[in-house]
């Protein structure tokens, strides 16, 4: 059985990853900052999945405080795949620029991925994979994004670095565009309505094509180094 490790998986995309797979047969731990409200997700994605009993735990991580997650994850046992969901949401203009939320961003990214790595490094098996989850705002910068895309083209670099670093685990990221009915995003009819017409395949994204490409970039072993944008065809503003 395989043992799969998602920090930020106590809702939306994470969640629903962690769900579908655990219907799968794997065995999950979700990772969230608040380790009762894991707990509870945990359960509750249990009773959901029928004959998953114990199959799935939920335990306190903090990707935005790196220090202490070497002894958060301490009690993790061997992970056959680390997925690095926990994001910051950060709508942060240059003329009203908040420092604070800027840097829990750039902290959870780019120091907390791959400090979460570092911490169970050596429980990952070596025919595992690390999935990372970045965005478009990467390629497609809006106002606001500055932080988000600066931090989102980072997720590219570690990548690269990590696919040499920590070989032979495989290492991926999955690029979500507007996810329709992701918690985040689906009560903002009247942005769906405006962004439609630049979206080529006519539908935008919904967290069961995520999960499917994250499914994807974790079983396949030729899959490694991968930046994989899911977006439906976004076009530039």
């Amino acid at each position: 059985m395989k043992h799969i490790l998602i920090i930020g998986g106590t809702a939306g995309i994470g969640r629903e990853l962690a769900a579908s797979l655990l219907t799968d047969g794997a065995k999950i731990t979700i990772a969230g900052r608040d380790s009762e409200r894991a707990k509870n997700v945990a359960r509750d994605i249990q009773h959901s999945v029928p004959d998953a009993t114990g199959q799935i735990s939920g335990i306190a991580a903090d990707l935005s405080k790196p220090e202490g997650l070497r002894e958060a994850l301490a009690g993790v046992s061997s992970i056959d795949h680390l997925v690095l969901v926990g994001m910051v949401r950060d709508a942060n203009t240059i003329k009203t620029y908040n420092i604070a939320g800027a840097l829990e961003l750039v902290t959870t990214k780019t120091v907390g991925y791959p400090a979460a790595i570092a911490a169970v490094l050596d429980r990952l098996s070596p025919d595992g994979s690390v999935l990372i989850f970045g965005g478009v705002a990467k390629d497609i910068p809006y106002p606001g994004s500055t932080t988000v895309t600066v931090v989102n083209n980072a997720v590219m670099g570690l990548v690269k670095t990590l696919s040499i670093e920590i070989t032979p685990i495989r290492v991926n990221a999955i690029h979500p565009g507007m996810v329709e009915d992701s918690p985040y995003w689906q009560d903002d009819k009247e942005l769906f309505a405006r962004m439609l017409s630049r979206i080529r395949s006519g539908r935008f994204p919904q967290m069961a094509d995520i999960v499917d490409g994250s499914k994807f970039l974790m079983s396949n072993r030729a899959a490694n180094g991968v930046n994989l944008t899911l977006d439906g065809g976004q076009n530039g503003a």
